[in-house]
């Protein structure tokens, strides 16, 4: 069966198309796969990491037709590995989307051997490549076409928290912390968990966009231009700052108990929290900073986090979100009575019953 070059934007078409692909295969080496694909690829290497470099240093070496030669027999090799691995009982039906990097060579490879046994398969014209060129302005589009609400609030509010109680309400919810695997702020990063490159966090941002319908409103929580190490698409960014907000706020009391649950890795290992505060020295000086991580040694955590609140968060918090989002000084007003499930499920419902009294 003869092979399909498909376009970026066809292969994007037929991924949203309940009787699209069977599956998607990247045909990269796993060093490349492991830093983006699409979204539920399978890595069907046709070169190895270490069998990319062998190629490529006989191609400087000795040149490009010894290359071709050991490149065609790896490849042909890890061909065969994958059909005995994943083809064998798989029905005629099966139509698989396969992509490389830009040229097509190892897509290609795999694609043409797919297609002898009789599947229809389908190849990206330009690789990963033209795709992510795709996603980046399809993110653009379907940013500028979705209606978001802004959850604001200082930090230890539970906004997170009121976006978990609205998608457990079936609500549209984009969480850009969950995307990013990190907390937002300067001690935000996650122990153990790595945060996705900027490609890979961009891929999960347009795969969430382009699952929301666009007659429904999409709740998102403040955020500034970077979470962590990676930063949110710019077009997406504009029209968070220009859109509708809620709110939210909570005690202060009730804040420190909730960022003490949230954050519990710190009050488990106290010098995990002295070293992260470490990151404050230039902005609170270090006479503070020593001060705090003092009382941190000593089992004070709480007395420390709400000094936080207090003298670093808060004040900082104040000034981006009335100077970022313009919606802000006509925001919704919503306080919540402590941080527990009961309290966000009420304010979540509250928030949706609100909804469906606008007009469409």
């Amino acid at each position: 069966m003869p092979v399909e070059l498909i376009s970026a934007q066809d292969a994007m078409a037929l991924m949203a198309h309940p009787n699209g692909f069977s599956c998607i295969i990247d045909a990269r080496s796993e060093d490349e796969f492991a830093l983006d694909q699409l979204p539920q690829a399978q890595n069907w290497p046709s070169l190895s990491n270490e069998e990319r470099i062998r190629v490529g240093t006989l191609y400087k070496q000795v040149g490009a037709f010894e290359a071709n030669k050991l490149g065609a027999s790896l490849v042909a090799a890890n061909i065969a590995l994958h059909i005995q691995k994943y083809v064998m009982d798989l029905p005629k039906s099966w139509r698989p989307l396969v992509y490389c990097w830009r040229g097509g060579k190892r897509s290609g490879s795999l694609a043409l051997v797919l297609g002898q046994i009789g599947f229809k398969v389908s190849v990206i014209e330009g690789g990963y490549k033209a795709f992510r060129a795709e996603v980046v302005e399809n993110t653009s589009q379907l940013a500028l076409g979705l209606r978001f609400k802004v959850i604001t609030g200082p930090t230890g509010s539970g906004k997170t928290r009121l976006l978990h109680a609205l998608a457990a309400l079936g609500a549209q919810v984009l969480d850009l912390e969950a995307l990013a695997v990190h907390r937002s702020s300067v001690l935000g990063r996650i122990p153990g968990l790595a945060q996705p490159s900027q490609k890979q966090f961009d891929m999960r941002v347009w795969n969430a966009l382009r699952q929301f319908d666009a007659s429904q409103v999409v709740y998102v929580e403040a955020e500034s231009k970077k979470v962590g190490n990676v930063s949110v698409p710019e077009v997406l960014m504009d029209t968070m700052r220009a859109s509708e907000c809620i709110d939210l706020s909570l005690s202060l009391e009730e804040r420190v108990a909730l960022l003490m649950e949230d954050y519990a890795f710190f009050a488990q290992d106290a010098e995990l929290f002295c070293n992260r505060l470490s990151a404050l020295i230039e902005s609170r000086g270090k006479t503070v900073i020593e001060q705090w991580q003092h009382s941190v040694r000593a089992g004070q955590t709480s007395q420390v986090v709400q000094e936080l609140l207090l003298q670093h968060y808060d004040p900082s918090y104040a000034r981006s979100v009335e100077r970022n989002f313009r919606g802000w000084s006509q925001a919704l007003k919503l306080e919540l009575k402590d941080r527990h499930q009961t309290s966000l499920q009420a304010a979540a419902k509250e928030l949706l019953r609100a909804e469906t009294q606008i007009p469409a």
